[in-house]
């Protein structure tokens, strides 16, 4: 899902990399030091999960495990996904500096917003598995929407290939909820203390 340099317009951008600062910024302060194990495993996970990639347009379509990396992390999923993009971009030249704010925050918000409202489902056994396949679907359409809205708003004549990269994450969605789902249900039985949950 991210979106190759020299494409987007300035304004975008900055408009992307102010919304990264200010959430890393966040997330790192928020960010429970006991916690930092589990954070850089889920930064490799992402790493790993999005090397594969399927070339869409100007774009590209993989895995991102936002709704998981929000629903464990929060806040922290923006420095996450951040140093995750940043060592892709550094090895295998996926996306771009400049693009690399724009990228973060077209994952990272979504992930966060899935945290904000699905999270307290997570504590109802029965709710717990629509709230991972919701966060799942919802952070990969509120990513692959903020990639056409960066495109859309950089040049009009994007605008087709906006509609092409949204149509091209519509299994993604599916493939994501269902992983997620099945992530947090095993979580929940092994290791609910990643989930905020009390063992049994």
């Amino acid at each position: 899902m991210h979106i190759s340099e020299g494409v987007l317009s300035p304004p975008v951008l900055l408009a992307g990399a102010a919304i990264t600062v200010v959430g890393t910024a966040i997330g790192l302060k928020r960010l429970d030091y006991e916690r930092v194990m589990t954070v850089s495993l889920l930064t490799a996970t992402f790493f790993v999960a999005s090397l594969i990639h399927v070339p869409v347009g100007p774009g590209n379509v993989h895995l991102v495990l936002g709704g998981l990396l929000g629903l464990l992390l929060g806040w922290a999923c923006f420095p996450t996904i951040l140093v995750a993009l940043l060592l892709q971009t550094l090895f295998f030249q996926y996306g771009g500096f400049l693009v690399l704010g724009a990228n973060t925050a077209s994952m990272a918000l979504p992930a966060l917003l899935c945290s904000l409202l699905l999270r307290p489902w997570l504590k109802e056994g029965r709710k717990r598995a629509a709230a991972a396949f919701v966060a799942g679907f919802l952070a990969i359409l509120g990513s692959s929407l903020l990639m056409a809205l960066a495109l859309a708003a950089s040049d009009r004549g994007f605008v087709r290939s906006a509609q092409i990269l949204v149509a091209a994450h519509l299994p993604l969605m599916v493939v994501e909820g269902i992983i997620t789902m099945f992530a947090v249900a095993f979580l929940a039985k092994v290791q609910p203390e990643f989930l905020g949950l009390e063992r049994p």
